[in-house]
C-alpha cells in the first residue's frame, strides 16, 4: 500500500502552497516543543465525569462511543502492558494550512526521535509509517507511505511535507486514521504499534461516525493511538483526542505555550501534569511501550507543572487523586 491512498491523487503540491523551510534550517532545532501527556485509563473515573458533561452540553460532532466500550477500554488497558520486542510506529500528521505555524517543528522533532529511538532501543526493529491528510476539495485527501524500515526513505517523505489547503476548521481526520488502520502492521504478539496523530481541528460534525468507526478499527488492529494536539484545538477536537487515546490504549499528549512556537495552545481540561519536552514525552511513552513499564519524567526534564504533581499522583481538594504521568 506504499504510496497514495486510493482515491487520493498521488500529485505534487500545488504551486500556491505555502512550503516550510527545509527541516535542514539552521532555525528550526530538535527539543524545542514542549508537551504534556494525560492517560485517561489510569484517571477512568474523571473521563467519564468529562465526557458526560460535554455530550449533556449537546456539543456538535461527539463520537457515540458507548459508556460500554469505554468501561471495556479501560478494563484492558487500565493495568499492567507486556513487554514488547519490535516497534511500528505510523505518523499522522494534518497538514493543512493552519499547521504551518507549527509543522516545520514537528518534521524535525519527528526525524531526530526516529534517530533516537534506534540509538536508545538498537535491538529493536523498528519500521515507520507515513499519513498526511487535508480535507475533501484540497489537493489530497491523504497520502499514505505504509511501512518501511530504510530510514532514511522514512525521513525524506516526512521532509517533504508542506502545510496548505484546509479553508475552514474541521478537516478530515476520519479518513487518514482510517488509512492508517490498513497499513500493513504486523500482527504478532511482540510488536508494539503506535501512532502519533497530530492536528489542530476536529472531523467534520457528519464525519462523526465515521470517525468513530476508525478509531475502533483502530483498536481492533491493536494499534495505540497518541494524538499531540497542536495549537487551536477547540473542545470537540480535545474530547475526540481524549476518546481516541481512551479507546486504543494510548495517551492524550498536548502542545504547550512554552516553547514559544505556533499560536496559543488551549488549556487541556486536566487537573494535574508535568510540562516536559516534546521528544522526552514521546520517549517515555515509546519506553513504556517496549518495556510495558512507566517512568515519570525526571527533575531535569521538568520544565513545569501544573496541579502540583508529587511522586506521580497528584491529590486535589476533592480529595481525588489522580496519575500525572
Amino acid at each position: 500500500m506504499t504510496g497514495a491512498a486510493a482515491g487520493s491523487g498521488a500529485v505534487p503540491p500545488a504551486k500556491d502552497e505555502p512550503v516550510p523551510p527545509p527541516p535542514t534550517d539552521p532555525s528550526v532545532q530538535s527539543g524545542t516543543l514542549t508537551a504534556g501527556a494525560w492517560d485517561d485509563n489510569l484517571n477512568f473515573d474523571r473521563f467519564k465525569k468529562y465526557r458526560a458533561g460535554l455530550v449533556k452540553q449537546q456539543l456538535h460532532g461527539v463520537l457515540g462511543s458507548t459508556d460500554e466500550e469505554h468501561a471495556s477500554a479501560h478494563e484492558e488497558f487500565g493495568g499492567e502492558r507486556a513487554a514488547r520486542k519490535t516497534l511500528d510506529v505510523a505518523l499522522v500528521i494534518d497538514t493543512t494550512g493552519s499547521m504551518g505555524d507549527e509543522i516545520r517543528y514537528l518534521q524535525v522533532e519527528f526525524l531526530a526521535l526516529s534517530q533516537s529511538i534506534g540509538e536508545q532501543y538498537p535491538d529493536a526493529e523498528q519500521r515507520w509509517a507515513l499519513i498526511a491528510y487535508r480535507d475533501q476539495g484540497d489537493s489530497y485527501v491523504t497520502r499514505v507511505f505504509d511501512f518501511e524500515q530504510d530510514a532514511e526513505s522514512f525521513r525524506t517523505k516526512l521532509s517533504g511535507l508542506s502545510a496548505g489547503g484546509g479553508g475552514d476548521f474541521p478537516e478530515a481526520p476520519d479518513a487518514a486514521l482510517a488509512a492508517m488502520a490498513q497499513l500493513n502492521w504486523r500482527e504478532d504478539d511482540t510488536t508494539a504499534r503506535l501512532a502519533f496523530w497530530v492536528a489542530d481541528a476536529p472531523h467534520h460534525d457528519g464525519q462523526a461516525s465515521a470517525m468513530l468507526e476508525a478509531i475502533r478499527s483502530a483498536r481492533t488492529t491493536g494499534v495505540h493511538v497518541y494524538p499531540v494536539a497542536s495549537s487551536g484545538i477547540d473542545e470537540l477536537t480535545e474530547l475526540t483526542m481524549r476518546s481516541a487515546s481512551q479507546l486504543t490504549g494510548g495517551r492524550y499528549v498536548f502542545l504547550t505555550d512554552d516553547s514559544g512556537v505556533g499560536g496559543a495552545h488551549k488549556e487541556p481540561t486536566i487537573p494535574c501534569y508535568y510540562v516536559t519536552r516534546l521528544d522526552s514525552a514521546i520517549l517515555r511513552m515509546v519506553d513504556a511501550e517496549l518495556t510495558g513499564k512507566r517512568t515519570e519524567p525526571s527533575k531535569e526534564q521538568i520544565i513545569r507543572t501544573t496541579g502540583a504533581p508529587e511522586n506521580g499522583t497528584c491529590q486535589l481538594t476533592s480529595n481525588e487523586t489522580v496519575v500525572a504521568f
